[in-house]
């Protein structure tokens, strides 16, 4: 059972569709990557078409070939080549992939794209996001569950 986070969604919703990288950051565990899943459901709702919805997480081990930059913007290009309408794309864990910023910054130039970055505090805001993408993100810091997320998803699991 997942616990829809609301109190985030609404943060976000504003900046969907917005020339704004969308950064979540948070400790391990926090639901980042839930979130993301939440975020791509919503984009569906609203008539997305599912194949304009890419999503990669880089804990995957399916997706070590794509740990460069030059790998993953080539990756992102050949997968978008043929879509007419605007791509939502999901990077899961991103500061696995190495200059990582300079391939989100590379596509943030089309317009075409409305992208999403998770990773953990330490290691993505340790790393050159500030210098590459000032004034281009908003960042979202996702918490673990609060005291009343918490009371929500125990009364939904004893129904």
């Amino acid at each position: 059972m997942i616990l829809k986070r609301d109190d985030y969604l609404k943060k976000i919703r504003p900046f969907i569709d917005k020339d704004l990288i969308k950064v979540l950051t948070g400790l391990r565990r926090s639901g980042k990557s839930v979130l993301l899943t939440q975020i791509q459901e919503e984009i569906l709702t609203a008539g997305t078409p599912k194949e304009n919805i890419l999503y990669y997480n880089f804990e995957d081990f399916n997706n070590r070939n794509l740990l460069t930059s030059e790998s993953l913007h080539k990756e992102i290009k050949k997968k978008t080549k043929n879509l007419t309408e605007k791509v939502y794309l999901f990077f899961d864990e991103i500061q696995e992939v190495d200059q990582w910023e300079k391939v989100i910054n590379s596509l943030r130039l089309n317009p075409d794209f409305d992208i999403y970055i998770t990773g953990s505090n330490a290691k993505l805001l340790s790393s050159e996001l500030t210098t590459y993408l000032v004034g281009r993100y908003v960042e979202f810091q996702v918490f673990p569950f609060t005291f009343s997320e918490f009371y929500k998803f125990y009364i939904q699991s004893v129904e």
